[in-house]
């Protein structure tokens, strides 16, 4: 464009050309076109003309470089690369939305993928996640800052299910939470905490549930001595060999007419697909394990239920069933 403004400027001054005809004679000049000449030439503008066209030339070359130079270093695949990848992401509707990659959001990553839940991580630093995709990992992204209302909106918060923010910091934490909130009043939050001073102001913030990655190591740990066997079952049931083992809440809403109000006995159909009921949630969110067979389940109560990929399935064909976190 300066090329092209440069020349017309100067056809006009020296050879007093209309600013047509000295357009034309530049843009002929700079695509090497070579047509005649509106005019002839006086001696000063063939001198204007021969440095134009070495201009000319010289921004070409640089042009081509730069685009080799583009090409090259992958510019353009990266472009693709990322249009795909927030195509696919625009696409999404009931997903997850991860923020942070580091040591408790890779776990968290690694069970969504287990339990083929569709999830984007926002990451700043997204070598780690870069890596995990060279390695076989199909992860979707969004490289940039959590805190920021953008990044949120371009990860599709305001289509997402639940958020899990696993930033180390508590204050950013926080930050999140109510920014998810304000934007998707009816979205699940669960929240890190490094301290458990951050544990309530994350809860006023409007975060569901609070993890303390600490003190549920502790736990974990010291229960390990106590009832090591337990452990182990619960581990092998959150872990990749026992995929095909669920727990799932079936909730009264999703019930068809004609089983509400109804007892378990009739609801599990437990003598035809086997699976087991470990307890109920009544409408004061209140657990009752282990119930007994005759219990109605009515408005606002749901089913805990244990069982493999094939029994849940055949049970399918009475309920709807709503998948939890093992």
């Amino acid at each position: 464009m300066l090329v092209v403004v440069l020349g017309t400027s100067g056809f006009m001054f020296i050879e007093g050309y209309t600013f047509l005809e000295a357009l034309y004679m530049t843009v002929i000049t700079v695509s090497t076109i070579g047509y005649s000449e509106v005019h002839h030439l006086s001696n000063s503008g063939r001198v204007f003309n021969i440095f134009l066209i070495g201009l000319s030339l010289i921004t070409t070359a640089f042009a081509i470089t730069i685009l080799t130079r583009y090409v090259v270093d992958g510019e353009i695949n990266l472009y693709f690369k990322n249009r795909r990848m927030n195509t696919a992401i625009n696409n999404l509707e009931n997903h997850v939305i991860l923020c942070g990659y580091g040591r408790n959001g890779k776990q968290a990553a690694v069970t969504l993928c287990q339990h083929k839940v569709q999830f984007v991580v926002i990451e700043i630093n997204v070598d780690r996640i870069e890596q995990d995709i060279l390695r076989g990992r199909k992860l979707l992204y969004v490289k940039g800052d959590a805190t920021e209302d953008e990044t949120l909106i371009r990860a599709g918060i305001k289509k997402a299910k639940a958020l899990i923010t696993a930033l180390p910091e508590d204050a950013d934490n926080v930050f999140i939470v109510l920014t998810a909130r304000t934007v998707n009043s009816n979205i699940q939050i669960i929240s890190r905490a490094s301290h458990a001073s951050s544990a309530p102001k994350l809860k006023k913030a409007g975060a569901d549930n609070v993890i303390l990655p600490d003190k549920i190591g502790g736990m974990h740990m010291a229960t390990l001595v106590t009832k090591p066997d337990v452990i182990e079952f619960i581990d092998y049931l959150s872990g990749a060999e026992g995929e095909s083992i669920h727990l799932e809440a079936v909730g009264y809403e999703v019930l068809p007419a004609s089983l509400k109000d109804k007892p378990l006995h009739e609801i599990m159909a437990w003598r035809k697909t086997g699976v087991n009921c470990l307890g109920v949630k009544n409408a004061e969110g209140k657990f009752v394990i282990n119930p007994p067979d005759t219990t109605a389940i009515t408005i606002g109560m749901k089913v805990i239920i244990l069982g493999t990929k094939e029994q849940i399935e055949a049970m399918k064909g009475n309920v709807e069933v709503s998948s939890i976190n093992s």
